[in-house]
């Protein structure tokens, strides 16, 4: 079944409940208020605002938007680029583009517009939708995308070179358009995250996002009644994916344009939220709110928030025992997935392994996994190999690049990257990035384990672990280490603090900085690289 019509079937099952609500509780920013169709249905002095749908309306407006890009002469196959930060209008276009058959062409909002423009024209892009806070960057390349023959806006203060999504769709017809669509066909092009280099267009199929919403589902339970807190970018497969579990339940979800604690808490407490998926930064955050006492759990009522999941990254066991100190009635899972595998879950924990807290977890609903040496045989078990995983949700290749499809996909196994371990029970472990595994000394270091570790300290917020050239071993292990606010640490802490980890793991370079990650939560390692790779200065105190 195309996943366009779960969205039909939603809108004549439920057509008048709500479906989606927008949240933004800046109080500095959101005044600045760009979407006017809709009636705020809270709006203080304070300028907080909240805006919401129905499952008829959404459907609607995917359909206004599926008429009008026929009737400008987008066909099946063709794609349709989105650049929008979260928004309540991002779900309905994503649904519209589908549902004329072209392919839905999400864009990081992190891109510069050179990385726009690369990006268009790798996926062919024929049309392009886009938001106010990208106005600027349209404008320094929109004369140099030719292939992009139309360029539509989406908000209040549309630039001379763009058209009015918002005045053009409101003048078509609000009928899904008879546009026959089967499971084989194309819907979506994503992009990798670009952590190792320029991204790759990864295309999926309409099997493939059915596959995500089964997957979601039968991992997490949704049901009716459930609310989801949607907080990382919509673009990336990891956020609109989970939600896929509320599009084939039925229930509702929230869009919070925003990730302070408080904000988070406050959202889950007003709109009865059950279901929060967070990044591993956004937890931190929040368990350090309440340690410091800049939030009180007894301010928000929390008794129905059921699950807290996280996704995206290796997730510290440090991190969850903590989180259990304070929600101890929390389910907890984590799911591994990828791009290529269409989001969430070919490996999970599982609700009911909490008990294996530290593994990425076992094969997801529908998903094989094996852990393979250089010549794709599978190891023993315990020994460290390459992460491959079959399923219905792998990609159908990389757009217009069949080497780097052939490199990665055979017989139908995803070749992940990612070096793993599994344990006599089953349950997979993620070592490293196969291309981050530090060689010192003739020792490979993963540096997960060593930033898992440096994690535990009470005084760390982050830790992340590169490889630095050195003339006698090869490579040695570099730590840049974040420190929480108002904490004081010093190198000479750290190596205390690593003795008990074997010698060779050690970090010989400890460097006090702030580690960067991308939107999806994934360390930006190439950035700290470049920045420490030819010589790395180590401050040997720092207080934050």
């Amino acid at each position: 079944m195309p996943i366009t019509e779960l969205l039909a079937r939603n809108a004549e099952l439920y057509g008048q409940e709500i479906c989606l609500k927008e949240i933004n509780l800046d109080l500095q920013n959101s005044h600045n208020v760009i979407w006017k169709e809709y009636e705020l249905i809270e709006n203080n002095p304070a300028g907080e605002y909240r805006r919401e749908m129905t499952w008829q309306v959404f459907d609607e407006k995917a359909n206004r938007l599926a008429n009008l890009l026929l009737k400008r002469g987008i066909k099946k196959g063709d794609k349709v680029a989105i650049l929008l930060m979260n928004c309540l209008e991002w779900l309905p276009i994503y649904f519209g583009i589908l549902k004329t058959g072209a392919l839905a062409v999400p864009l990081n909002f992190r891109y510069t517009a050179e990385e726009i423009k690369y990006c268009l024209d790798l996926s062919d892009s024929c049309a392009l939708i886009f938001g106010p806070e990208f106005i600027g960057r349209i404008e320094a390349v929109y004369d140099q995308i030719p292939k992009v023959k139309m360029l539509f806006y989406a908000g209040e203060g549309r630039p001379t070179f763009a058209e009015s999504y918002d005045r053009l769709t409101a003048n078509c017809s609000s009928v899904a358009p008879d546009i026959k669509l089967s499971d084989d066909d194309d819907a979506a092009i994503y992009f990798s995250s670009g952590t190792t280099g320029f991204p790759k267009a990864i295309l999926h199929t309409h099997r493939s996002l059915m596959s995500a919403c089964e997957t979601e589902a039968k991992h997490h339970g949704q049901t009716r009644e459930d609310n989801f807190l949607c907080i990382p970018p919509l673009y990336h497969t990891g956020a609109k994916m989970h939600w896929f579990g509320s599009l084939l339940s039925g229930s509702k979800a929230v869009i919070l344009r925003g990730i302070k604690p408080d904000w988070i808490l406050r959202t889950v407490s007003e709109e009865k939220i059950t279901i929060v998926w967070l990044l591993v930064p956004w937890a931190q955050d929040i368990l350090d709110a309440i340690e410091s006492g800049e939030v009180k759990l007894e301010d928000y009522e929390l008794s129905q928030w059921r699950l807290m999941h996280i996704g995206a990254q290796p997730v510290p066991p440090s991190l969850i025992q903590r989180w259990k100190k304070y929600f101890p009635h929390h389910d907890y899972d984590t799911n591994y997935g990828l791009s290529e595998s269409s989001g969430p879950g070919c490996v999970h924990l599982g609700v009911e392994n909490i008990h294996k807290v530290g593994a990425i977890g076992i094969p997801g609903y529908g998903w094989e996994v094996k852990i393979v040496d250089d010549k794709k045989n599978e190891v023993p078990q315990g020994e460290v190999g390459e992460l491959a995983v079959k399923g219905p949700g792998v990609m159908k290749c990389y757009y217009k690049d069949p080497k780097a499809t052939a490199e990665v996909l055979q017989d139908g196994w995803l070749y992940t990257g990612d070096m793993a371990r599994m344990d006599e029970d089953g349950f997979i472990y993620l070592v490293d990035r196969k291309k981050d595994v530090i060689i010192s000394g003739g020792e490979n270091i993963y540096p997960v384990q060593v930033e898992d570790f440096l994690r535990a300290h009470e005084a760390i917020k982050d830790a992340a672990v590169i490889g630095l050239a050195d003339a006698r071993l090869g490579e040695i292990a570099a730590a840049i280490i974040e420190i929480k606010p108002g904490h004081t640490c010093t190198e000479e802490d750290i190596n205390e603090f690593c003795k008990e980890l074997p010698r060779y793991k050690r970090p010989r370079k400890i460097i006090f900085d702030k580690v960067p990650r991308n939107p999806t939560g994934k360390i930006e390692k190439p950035k700290l690289r470049e920045k420490y790779g030819a010589s790395a200065l180590v401050e040997k105190q720092t207080t934050a």
